[in-house]
């Protein structure tokens, strides 16, 4: 089961990286993250990039002109192809093991 993490981004640039790098480091590894990069301005594009190139297998970027959170969500959900998602702001950070004890809990 393929678990697809959202994370809409509008100016975190301060943050996004320990974000992903909390969401990369899953030990449930069979994810797929979908960023929606929102227009942001203050240097986040840049990062988002940095990743994709670093991780093309597993990062996907969306970019956008701005147009609010609930859009730039949405069209994450669009683009997701896994069969759960999980969504995270982009300055959430996520346990290494939330995924596994999530699926975990589903199969009891």
């Amino acid at each position: 089961m393929r678990v697809s993490i959202i994370i809409p981004v509008f100016n975190k640039a301060s943050y996004i990286k320990e974000t992903l790098e909390s969401a990369l480091g899953q030990t449930y590894s069979n994810i797929e993250i979908i960023l929606v990069n929102d227009g942001s301005t203050d240097g986040s594009f840049e990062i988002l990039k940095a990743y994709v190139e670093k991780f093309p297998d597993r990062v996907l970027l969306i970019d956008q002109e701005n147009q609010g959170v609930s859009t730039a969500t949405n069209i994450g959900i669009q683009a997701a192809k896994g069969e759960y998602i999980q969504f995270l702001d982009a300055d959430d950070l996520i346990s290494r093991i939330k995924l596994k004890n999530k699926f975990n809990y589903f199969l009891e």
